[in-house]
């Protein structure tokens, strides 16, 4: 009888086949679980690091633009500078050319009064006496040899501040030129995007190159640069003054051996005059000092009821946070950024006060000084009047009494003249 032939190997039973399909559907489910979880932190990682790189970006972006916007405000301000220190080294050159031809001037005055001294010396016997013509010679001889001196002095002091000048103009220009670059190097960074063609993996980008500055130090390099040429164009404008004066001294005292009644005279009138131009010029720049400090008075209370608004908003959002309910009431950082504004604004609020406060004190002081400016203007007026009728009385003896009357009209009186405020940083010859 034939058998049934029976294949080999290990039988399992109909519980171990369940449970083998149970064991399958679990490992499946829990790995569908782990799929899912993998996927969902995926996709929350994803938008965390999309919006962090798109903030990191767009601070980035702001903090290049504001610093575009700085670098920008120095080279401005450096371009001024450079414009006016140009000016300054025009100007220096110019009065330092007059010094030299005054200087020069002086020469023939000179020969002439040594031409004179050795003329008189070749006069005899009782003749060669000390007369007063000898001793206003020597004396003249003197002046002129002491203008000399002042004026060879001026023009040596002219020549090193033009030094000076030049050396703060390379400063600024050097600081200029940097600036550009920067200015170059950051806008080509801002326009930098995704798409760009240029952009790469760079070696170590986060290292701090050599030479690297603070940005403090950064801003005292450009404000001492500054401030060392507006010290420079300062001292150059008060030796421009100074020169200006000497020439105009040395020429009064060579004038002075003519007459110096006269000449006293005709000098406290310029004097006057001078007076009177700069006081009225005090007064309009006093005017227009006074409405400007009363726009920046009612800018000041604008400014300050604005902030106090401010601070009202702010005080109502804290107020209102502390009705938050059980465990929402918690010290988050809108409450602390919101006590921060606070103080803040109530410093910002005190400080305003008080600078609305020395403004008011300020224009109060104007005020009294438009009027002190004022009431020594009609001193002067007066003054000037006066001076000029002494003038025209001492021409009496000088003129002829029958040419006098027909002379008088046209004679250049001071105050036929009309009055014209002298430019600032100018001499008036």
């Amino acid at each position: 009888m034939a058998t049934l032939s029976v294949k080999p190997g290990q039988r399992f039973t109909v519980p171990d086949w369940h449970t083998n399909s149970h064991l399958i559907s679990a490992d499946a489910e829990r790995q569908r679980s782990a799929s899912h979880q993998v996927r969902q932190e995926a996709r929350a990682l994803r938008n965390k690091t999309n919006n962090q790189a798109k903030w990191g970006e767009h601070n980035n972006q702001t903090r290049l633009a504001e610093r575009i916007s700085s670098v920008n405000r120095w080279k401005e301000t450096l371009d001024k500078c450079l414009t006016d220190i140009d000016v300054e080294i025009d100007a220096l050159a110019k009065v330092k050319e007059a010094a030299e031809c005054a200087l020069q001037a002086k020469n023939l005055p000179l020969d002439v009064s040594i031409e004179c001294l050795t003329l008189r010396e070749s006069r005899r016997a009782i003749d060669l006496v000390r007369d007063p013509v000898g001793e206003e010679l020597h004396k003249e001889v003197k002046v002129i040899e002491k203008a000399k001196r002042e004026l060879q002095q001026r023009v040596r002091e002219a020549f090193e501040q033009q030094c000076l000048l030049q050396e703060a103009r390379q400063q600024l220009s050097w600081d200029h030129r940097c600036k550009m670059e920067a200015l170059e190097i950051d806008c080509m960074s801002l326009s930098l995007s995704v798409d760009s063609p240029n952009i790469s993996f760079k070696v170590n980008p986060t290292r701090v190159p050599d030479g690297s500055t603070a940005p403090d130090e950064w801003e005292r390099n450009s404000q001492c640069n500054k401030e060392h040429a507006e010290a420079e164009m300062k001292a150059s404008a008060e030796l421009r003054e100074a020169t200006l004066l000497t020439i105009a001294q040395t020429n009064n005292q060579l004038e002075a051996q003519c007459g110096a009644t006269e000449f006293a005279l005709r000098k406290r009138i310029r004097d006057l005059d001078r007076a009177h131009d700069e006081l009225k010029w005090q007064e309009q720049n006093t005017l227009e000092e006074i409405t400007e400090m009363e726009e920046d008075i009612r800018r000041l209370e604008e400014d300050l009821r604005r902030k106090m608004q401010d601070l009202k908003v702010a005080h109502t959002r804290l107020e209102m946070r502390t009705y938050r309910p059980n465990m929402e009431l918690c010290r988050d950082q809108v409450q602390y950024g919101l006590t921060r504004e606070v103080h803040q604004l109530e410093g910002t609020i005190r400080a305003l006060k008080q600078k609305l406060a020395e403004s008011q004190d300020a224009s109060d002081a104007l005020y009294r000084q438009l009027h002190r400016i004022q009431t020594d203007i009609g001193y002067k007026a007066n003054s000037l009047v006066l001076e000029n009728k002494c003038l025209d009385s001492r021409r009496k003896l000088l003129v002829p009494s029958e040419k006098l009357v027909a002379e008088l009209d046209t004679f250049n009186r001071t105050t036929n003249r009309a009055l014209s405020p002298p430019k600032r940083g100018q001499l008036e010859l």
